[in-house]
């Protein structure tokens, strides 16, 4: 099996980590404009079964040619390239997986399903954490509760140890985490997908300790289509985000200040963007490689007769092997998807979100080997 990992960053960088532990994969090619800026765990493999070019993405001969010889491309690129990659990898016969992030974007690779069904490929948008993993597990519990109602996710990326005034790190991209908070959040009510304000209706949902008490408010993105799959056949549904309490109040506050927005203002003669500013004076200040991370996820599915299912993580930082909670969850997600997409457990060619191909049981199982836990609660 020959994989290409599409971004050298924190997230194609665990999946590419995960695959060279897998005995199935022959060889990875991870591309990327600065592939030095691969995790240093990746090095030792470096010529016996890794390869590292440099890819302008931005080239499309370039990405094609690089494709050509693989049985599957993963996608860890910003999202605004997904459906560019999507449909080289179609259009080579190659099958393709992304972390996903924008639900427009999935809906224009949806229209690519005619031609990888002709050409035998799968796509799969959409394979991280959220969107991804919570995805399959609302779909699970949605068949497990025949008469199912309403849908709660939470999920969330922390540090272990928070420290004012944020009581955040960066686990990913700042740019990405903005977007969410400034996005409109589609969710489900009454039946309908509906637009909701981002972090709105806060609310409190525990964990059992050392975690405690977390803050959830609605953020974008993270259940993708789901909202349009369930249409008429669910109440309600909505994703929220978890960080610790006071963080919302924080950045409500910032947000109506302007300071994230992304329409250029004058200052002293020059044009500059309050977002760009925003990021540029917070990321080193959020960036602690030294702290350790966890992820937080809860998903609950109700139904009228009230049946009810739900399923619990709490992951944490890999003191062993360096690698975080967030790329664990994220990378390991993308790097299981792209390998039941060649060994066959993902069967139906086509363009297909998690939730409507990966297989629950295996999916979960394979977590598990690498000791990321789902449990039943």
């Amino acid at each position: 099996m020959r994989v290409l990992v599409l971004g050298a960053g924190l997230q194609g960088s665990a999946c590419a980590y995960d695959l060279l532990q897998r005995g199935s994969v022959d060889r990875v090619t991870v591309a990327d404009l600065n592939p030095d800026r691969a995790l240093t765990l990746l090095k030792p493999h470096l010529g016996s079964r890794l390869a590292l070019p440099k890819l302008d993405v931005q080239k499309g001969a370039a990405v094609r040619d690089v494709m050509r010889g693989h049985d599957v491309v993963l996608c860890a690129l910003p999202y605004y390239y997904n459906l560019e990659i999507s449909r080289a990898a179609v259009e080579l016969g190659i099958h393709c997986a992304d972390l996903g992030g924008n639900t427009e974007i999935v809906f224009q690779q949806k229209q690519l399903d005619p031609e990888a069904r002709t050409k035998g490929v799968t796509v799969v948008p959409d394979c991280g954490l959220a969107p991804g993993m919570v995805n399959i597990l609302a779909a699970e519990g949605i068949r497990r509760v025949t008469d199912a109602e309403t849908v709660k996710i939470f999920v969330g990326g922390l540090p272990q140890h928070p420290e004012p005034p944020l009581n955040y790190q960066l686990v990913y991209s700042l740019e990405g985490a903005l977007d969410y908070y400034t996005t409109p959040a589609w969710v489900l009510r009454d039946g309908k997908p509906t637009r909701v304000d981002p972090l709105s209706e806060p609310e409190q949902v525990s964990f059992p300790p050392p975690v405690g008490v977390l803050e959830a408010f609605h953020t974008a993105g993270g259940i993708s289509t789901l909202p349009w799959t369930y249409e008429g056949r669910l109440r309600s549904m909505e994703y929220k985000t978890l960080r610790y309490p006071g963080h919302v109040a924080l950045m409500r506050a910032i947000r109506d200040l302007g300071l994230l927005e992304l329409t250029p203002i004058m200052v002293k003669g020059r044009e500059v963007v309050p977002r760009d500013v925003f990021i540029a004076a917070v990321s080193p200040k959020l960036s602690k490689p030294e702290q350790h991370d966890l992820v937080a996820l809860r998903v609950e599915v109700r139904g009228r007769s009230g049946a009810h299912v739900a399923w619990q993580m709490l992951d944490y930082f890999d003191e062993g092997g360096g690698i975080s909670a967030m790329r664990r969850a994220t990378g390991y997600s993308l790097a299981i998807t792209g390998l039941m997409q060649v060994d066959g457990r993902i069967r139906t060619p086509g363009v297909h979100t998690p939730d409507e191909v990966v297989p629950f049981a295996e999916y979960v199982a394979e977590l598990g080997k690498r000791g990321v836990e789902i449990r039943e609660v």
